[in-house]
């Protein structure tokens, strides 16, 4: 009788919750205008309904958004992620072009309609298509809980930070994927800002508690923030609850969230700087008109003096996020049934641009969306190899538990996301500096720290230079699910990879279906809806015709290196033949030659030298004493 009653009052409280959700509607038209971000040049802007910066979405745990987007832009596809968004049945929804769903065209509209009923916190939404986020198409997205939050506060603030560049994407784009860029350098921004402006005034009131949601909307440069004689408590990261953390400083990575509370002080008469400042560690120059840090003000009293800016001893002392505790704990995953190891390394192929790799495969993506190849390949959606050679697909059956292990052997830092889950952090090992004549260190499964008992738990996760990661999640949510570095340049150069997770549960829910108007889009920007990577529908292990990457640089000598090698140094050889023939020839002597032609006497011409030998002997003797006279004048 209990059991029935708990049931029932179960259901009671599922239905009152369905009840009080609500249906956000949005209608929304990407477009172009121009804007002067940073006070220092007008450029051009993505917008939203021609306006900039895009609007921030906030909603409540169990709301369902609907939201209608329309690409108003004539030149160039788009699309709409929503980071850290777990789209649990609503795979399709994910928004990451040739994925979960085609790009959208000029002209076309693709609704994204799904429920978030199992995230709450601090998430953010951004094109996924080219970069071009870095234009300006990116807001905060926000899903409150306020109910079951276990801390209190009075008042919250979100602070957007981003690095910025005068230039727009798809022209440092031109640039940077070159072969005149053969170390793969990435561009440089001009400015750090924070909520689309440089120099933010946050105006605060004494002896109060705020909650601030700190995002990094950026797509390079992770920053140093930190409050002039403030310190923060950390509650949050990347939507997970912690235990209380306080800090003087923290380091976020691009696409990373903090989420701390500040209390402020009583006293009024002082306002205090908020700064940010660039790793600069991750910049391969840095140009001498570059603003390292940037400086907002946290205002008391605005009839007080503005600060200047905040310098501190060290930049080491920020909070090392892999030691924080969730709030609601859980065990360390036991021993996976899936080990999946990649090494990223950054090199050249044969066109002379520098791309990204894991395993030697950089990201390629293929000629139909990979949801939809899940979706028409029947029985053989569990075999990788119909996903393509080059979009470095693995399929993970379903409730497995799957361990990530990561080795950079790159000498820069580089911020992971998984789309579709948070993942155990249980390794990050330390920095290991080329400078000082290190060489990379991968993993040891056999020679490691002890793995944590309650794991960090995140969904963007930065591995530091020449070092390693290694993070597990069960693999409970069905869909296709991109792993990559949150670095759009390195995203751009192909460094992701693509999990498969029970594609024939995918088959079977029917809210993982493409809608009629996804097909649409689909329709408008002619892209096959079926088949295998290279949209081969009969048979699906036939991958002609492809997209690939291109080909390796060969190492050594090949036919053609030996055959031109070989005329090289036969041509150099005759040369050096022809001047020494040359050499050794009887020249006429030039001076002999005209005495000839001209029929000179050659007795006229040598009276005619030593005449002028002795004009020359005289005038220079003449000078040599003017010469001597005029110094003698100085003493």
């Amino acid at each position: 009788m209990t059991n029935a009653l708990l049931s029932v009052a179960v259901l009671l409280f599922s239905m009152l919750s369905l009840a009080q959700a609500k249906t956000h509607t949005f209608n929304w038209t990407a477009g172009w205008d121009y804007r002067n971000v940073d006070g220092l040049m007008s450029r051009p802007v993505m917008t939203c309904n021609d306006q900039f910066p895009w609007p921030d979405i906030t909603i409540d745990k169990g709301d369902r958004v609907q939201l209608y987007l329309t690409n108003g832009m004539n030149n160039t596809n788009t699309s709409l992620h929503f980071h850290g968004i777990f789209q649990n049945g609503s795979n399709s929804m994910d928004g990451v072009p040739f994925l979960t769903q085609c790009p959208i065209a000029p002209g076309s509209t693709m609704l994204y309609n799904f429920t978030v009923d199992d995230n709450v916190g601090t998430y953010w939404y951004h094109s996924h298509t080219d970069g071009q986020y870095e234009d300006g198409m990116k807001g905060l997205f926000i899903i409150n809980d306020r109910e079951n939050f276990p801390y209190d506060y009075d008042e919250e603030l979100s602070l957007s930070v981003s690095e910025w560049y005068h230039d727009l994407v798809t022209d440092l784009t031109k640039s940077f994927l070159s072969v005149y860029n053969p170390t793969g350098a990435e561009p440089i921004p001009q400015n750090l800002i924070i909520n689309n402006t440089m120099n933010l005034t946050w105006e605060v009131q004494p002896d109060t508690t705020y909650l601030l949601r700190i995002v990094n909307v950026g797509g390079f440069v992770s920053q140093y923030f930190w409050i002039e004689d403030h310190n923060m408590t950390v509650v949050e990261i990347d939507g997970i609850t912690t235990e209380k953390n306080v800090t003087d400083m923290i380091y976020i990575t691009v696409a990373q969230r903090y989420t701390v509370l500040v209390h402020t002080k009583n006293d009024t008469d002082q306002n205090f700087a908020i700064m940010q400042k660039f790793d600069d560690t991750m910049l391969d120059v840095i140009p001498k008109d570059l603003q390292l840090n940037a400086t907002s003000y946290m205002v008391y009293n605005k009839s007080a003096p503005m600060p200047s800016q905040n310098y501190v001893d060290s930049l080491d002392n920020f909070l090392d996020d892999f030691y924080l505790q969730p709030y609601e704990k859980q065990a360390i995953l036991g021993e996976p049934d899936h080990v999946i190891t990649v090494d990223v390394v950054m090199d050249n192929l044969k066109n002379g641009v520098n791309y990204a790799f894991f395993n030697n495969i950089t990201y390629t993506a293929p000629k139909v969306p990979t949801l939809m190849t899940v979706l028409s390949s029947g029985d053989q959606a569990n075999n990788s190899e119909i996903y393509g050679t080059n979009t470095h697909t693995f399929i993970l059956e379903k409730d497995e538990i799957v361990e990530l292990v990561l080795n950079n052997q790159d000498t820069g830092t580089h911020p992971f996301h998984l789309h579709g889950h948070v993942f155990q952090t249980i390794q990050r090992d330390r920095t290991y500096d080329d400078a000082l004549g290190e060489v990379p260190h991968s993993f040891d499964a056999d020679d490691h720290p002890a793995f944590p008992e309650y794991p960090m738990r995140r969904d963007t996760l930065y591995v530091r230079p020449q070092s390693n990661f290694v993070v597990r999640f069960k693999a409970d949510n069905p869909g296709v699910w991109f792993f990559h570095c949150h670095i759009e340049w390195h995203l751009l150069q192909g460094l992701g990879l693509v999990l498969v997770e029970d594609p024939f549960g995918i088959q079977e829910t029917q809210s993982q279906q493409i809608s009629a108007n996804h097909l649409e889009v689909c329709k408008s920007c002619s892209v096959s809806t079926e088949g295998n990577a290279a949209a081969n529908t009969e048979d699906l292990t036939d991958l002609t015709g492809q997209n690939v990457q291109h080909g390796t640089i060969p190492s050594g000598f090949t036919k053609k290196g030996i055959i031109a090698m070989t005329f090289s140094c036969f041509a150099g050889i005759l040369g050096i033949i022809t001047i020494a023939i040359y050499g050794m020839m009887d020249m006429e002597d030039a001076t002999e030659k005209v005495i000839r032609d001209l029929r000179v006497d050659p007795e006229v011409l040598i009276n005619e030298d030593e005449e002028e030998r002795e004009i020359n002997e005289d005038r220079h003797s003449t000078e040599k004493h003017q010469f001597l006279t005029k110094v003698k004048g100085y003493f």
